[in-house]
Formats: C-alpha cells, structure tokens, sequence
C-alpha cells in the first residue's frame, strides 16, 4: 500500500499535464468549436431575455414540480409547444475573464489525482518495475474521474452525443496522462 500524502508530486504534476493539455485543446485544437450553437436573431433574443432581469443560476422552462408536473395538462401542452429549455445564466459582464473557473479546473485535476492516487496506492505497493500497472490502474481510474459524468448531460439533458463524447476524448487523453505521470514518479520503496 502507498499512502495518498506519499503520491502528493504525481497529484499535483498530473493536475499541471491535464491542465496544460486542457488548455492546448480548448485553444488551439478545432474539434470542441462546434459543441455550442447560435441561435437565430441572437440580438433579439438577447434583448428580450434582458428585459425579465433573470439572475445568475440554473432554469429549466417549462418548469413543474415534481413527478406530477409531468401528469399536468397545463405543463404537457407548455412542453409540447415547446421551446424546452435548460439553460445557465451567468451574470453580467465580460464572460471570457476566466481566472475563476480556471483555478476551480485546477482544483478538479487535483481532485482527480487525489482519488487516483487513493484507489491505486490501496491496491499497489511500492517497487521497481512499477510502471506498466501504475499506469493501467491510476489510468483507468483519472478516466473515470474526468469522463463518465459527461454521458449523464446527454442522456438528462439532451446535449448532443458528439460534445459528449469529445468531453469523454478529452478525458481519456487527461487520463491517460494522470497514468503515465503516476507510473513515472511511482515510489519504488
């Protein structure tokens, strides 16, 4: 067995690859440009959306509450109608200043790489030769940390499956990296 605290240079040096990788992805790399759409007359709807003076926070519309919104006549037929919508609004502003959610990322890599190092120090011990499990067990488990969650955006809340599955690419490629920091800098006694 390794203790977390033993494993605390592959943790933040896995955090620091996956959020170099993170970033060489989302800026230069083409393939995530398409995961959001416009909306026809965004001018418009910007100002129409404007005038009810919604906060900053997470909507669903129509909504109902509960299991028996979905029974209610006046609910189906808003739904029906249609637009149905889940949306996050954030507040005002310049949207693109993203130190704060940068560092919250950082955070999350590090989060991983903690419950990495917690699952694969349980189920190996120290020693030479260490490389090829390490990176298969601290691997497997950063890819589940960083990609299984994205499956529940499509299957709750209709975001298209090929963001989803670019998310779950992504994943693996962080996860990937998390195993072979781990393998690299696994303690050999």
């Amino acid at each position: 067995m390794v203790g977390v605290l033993d494993l605390w240079l592959p943790i933040l040096l896995s955090a620091v690859f996956a959020f170099v990788a993170s970033s060489v992805i989302h800026m230069f790399l083409p393939y995530h440009r398409s995961d959001w759409k416009g909306v026809p007359d965004e001018d418009g709807l910007m100002d129409a959306m404007r005038s009810f003076n919604i906060p900053p926070g997470d909507y669903t519309v129509p909504r109902g509450e509960g299991p028996d919104a979905m029974k209610d006549e006046a609910f189906r037929a808003k739904a029906n109608k249609g637009p149905v919508i889940f949306m996050t609004v954030f507040p005002p502003g310049d949207p693109f200043n993203m130190g704060s959610q940068l560092f919250q990322w950082f955070l999350y890599c590090t989060l991983v790489g903690v419950f990495t190092a917690y699952l694969v120090g349980l189920a190996l011990g120290p020693g030479p030769d260490m490389y090829r499990p390490v990176f298969r067990m601290a691997s497997c488990a950063a890819f589940v940390g960083y990609s299984l969650a994205h499956f529940q955006r499509s299957i709750w809340y209709k975001q298209s499956w090929s963001t989803t599955m670019k998310n779950v690419f992504d994943g693996l490629i962080y996860g990937l990296l998390t195993g072979g920091t781990f393998g690299w800098l696994w303690p050999e006694m």
